[in-house]
């Protein structure tokens, strides 16, 4: 019989290196208590202002490291044009939204904190309150985005109007000198990333090297675009059920697993492959999807990290922090309050000459929308896919409801919006415009949840200039090239930038009441797209989404 013996599943293997920030020194003191035993209490105005702060900082801020990663592909001769393109948006974005006006991205997410408090933090309230507090302030203070929905009903939802709730977990550390430590992760996570966390139950068969790059050659790639490439990839492989995988993949996501051993053990413990995580980047370059619209750098880095499992039960968890990479860490101790630093002055990492990088402005295609829709069609037709184009006049802004409600009248027998007919729909839905400015942050959302609606739309001389990210279903490529449609990528993730340098005037047109989600019309200048679906039947994504078949099986004996 094994000998007892207990080890953390999720161990430390070397000490955390993150750099903080003081906050304050107010609210936190030590007391004495029975048995010699030190306790620190803890006010609920330092849990929200550390909240309130944590969440300004990630909507507006990077961490050094990712940004450095956005400036290593400018310099890499292997990374192709619209990597580069793409980059250097993510880091002219990075320094507008650190100004602290504009966040980095529209979608300004669900506010997650993920905390762990030591055995002898006192607190004199329930703190998911003073937690909630603070992501309150943060949302309704700043010029942020509401984004959750409250079931009314089974079927019908009213958004909260202050992005509440959160997702609040605390759990108790009981680890030796952790007792007077309570240590939070932050976390604002958009639908884009958010639905692309994967959970595939597996077997013992994929625990080879060759049948694991081969399950990830094809799974990886259906992660597609919508969230926002490059991406901060994790894989993680086993787990004793299948929410500690997918808790395991989220948290390792955001580098909150970094720290793990590297090797296994008889005891169980998780580790990080580093081995693995080489190979699989290594597989993410080969596809050729690149940094949204072709190329190298589908991710920045890959975590794969190996849990114990149940001899029955192999789950697989997928998940990716997105360009908008936005999490750190917070602690308080007896000392004060602190966050993690994060970058305040990104503007260093954009290069002294931008053109160089990514080919001359040449390069994309001016295209007039003050025209009518036939003139547009008839010049994108000139062009093939990965074109890059340059959006000069009026778009309208349609998403999610907007789409439902339009169907319903043209169920009903009503016409087409004329405006749906004129010009170019944008999916997307801005972030709180500030005071005196045109905009507030206004980039792109996910493409596919408007699938549904194209052919019908189409058919009846809507939607036929499409603008919005990710990849789309063959029923759009086909709905387009039976029209005569065209599907445009714009860059996911670059939000503040497109409101400072693109988008001249936003008006409602329609449904006032939806808030983000009414119809709106917008003047743009040099907005920045891509080709992705042609009037032919082209579609860049199918070329880079069938994975490569890597061997071939042959029966035994045979010749």
């Amino acid at each position: 019989m094994t000998e007892f013996f207990y080890e953390d599943m999720l161990p430390a293997a070397k000490p955390d290196e993150t750099p903080y920030r003081l906050l304050t020194t107010e609210g936190v003191r030590t007391v004495e208590g029975p048995g010699g035993r030190t306790f620190l209490e803890v006010d609920p105005e330092a849990i929200t202002l550390l909240t309130e702060t944590a969440m300004h900082d990630i909507a507006h801020f990077l961490r050094p490291a990712h940004l450095a990663q956005l400036q290593k592909i400018l310099g890499d001769p292997e990374a192709s044009n619209n990597d580069k393109f793409v980059a250097l948006d993510l880091l002219k974005n990075a320094n507008i939204a650190s100004g602290g006006v504009l966040p980095m991205c529209q979608d300004t997410g669900t506010a997650i904190v993920s905390a762990h408090r030591g055995q002898h933090v006192l607190t004199s309230v329930q703190d998911e309150v003073p937690i909630s507090q603070g992501v309150y302030n943060a949302y309704t203070r700043l010029n942020l985005r509401y984004s959750q929905n409250a079931p009314l009903t089974m079927w019908d939802e009213k958004n909260t109007g202050c992005n509440l709730p959160a997702q609040i977990d605390i759990a108790a550390d009981t680890h030796p000198g952790h007792e007077t430590e309570y240590e939070f992760l932050f976390m604002a996570k958009g639908g884009g990333s958010a639905n692309k966390s994967y959970l595939y139950q597996e077997t013992k068969a994929i625990l080879n090297e060759d049948a694991m790059m081969n399950f990830l050659d094809e799974k990886l790639r259906t992660l597609g675009t919508a969230a926002c490439p490059p991406y901060h990839l994790a894989v993680v492989i086993g787990g004793t059920s299948a929410e500690a995988a997918l808790k395991a993949a989220k948290y390792a996501s955001a580098k909150y697993l970094d720290t793990l051993p590297t090797e296994g053990s008889a005891s169980g413990h998780g580790f990080r492959d580093l081995d693995m995580e080489q190979k699989v980047l290594k597989l993410t370059q080969d596809f050729g999807i690149g940094a949204q619209f072709g190329g190298k750098y589908f991710c920045h880095d890959v975590r794969v990290i190996r849990l114990p499992r149940h001899g029955a039960s192999l789950p697989v968890a997928v998940a990716v922090s997105c360009s908008a990479d936005r999490q750190c860490k917070g602690k308080i101790t007896p000392e004060g309050v602190f966050l993690e630093q994060l970058e305040f002055e990104p503007g260093h990492y954009l290069p002294d000459v931008t053109h160089e990088h990514v080919g001359s402005e040449d390069e994309a295609v001016q295209v007039d929308l003050n025209r009518p829709m036939a003139e547009v069609l008839a010049e994108l037709t000139n062009y093939p896919v990965k074109t890059r184009l340059a959006l000069t006049g009026t778009l309208v802004v349609a998403r999610d409801i907007a789409h439902a409600k339009i169907r319903e009248r043209l169920d009903a027998g009503e016409e087409m919006p004329q405006y749906l007919k004129d010009h170019p729909v944008y999916y997307a839905g801005p972030a709180k415009t500030p005071q005196g400015m045109a905009s507030g942050s206004f980039g792109p959302t996910t493409a596919g949840r408007m699938d549904s609606y194209v052919d019908q739309f189409q058919a009846a001389g809507g939607s036929m200039i499409m603008l919005a990210k990710g990849n789309r279903s063959k029923a759009v490529t086909d709905a387009c090239a039976k029209h005569g449609g065209f599907y445009l990528g714009s860059i996911g993730g670059p939000a503040a930038r497109l409101a400072q340098d693109c988008i001249k005037k936003v008006e409602v047109l329609e449904y006032p009441e939806l808030g983000m989600e009414a119809v709106w019309r917008i003047e743009v200048e040099d907005f920045p797209a891509f080709i992705i679906v042609d009037d032919k039947g082209n579609d860049f994504f199918a070329s880079v989404s069938k994975p490569i078949a890597r061997n071939i099986p042959v029966r035994e004996g045979a010749k």
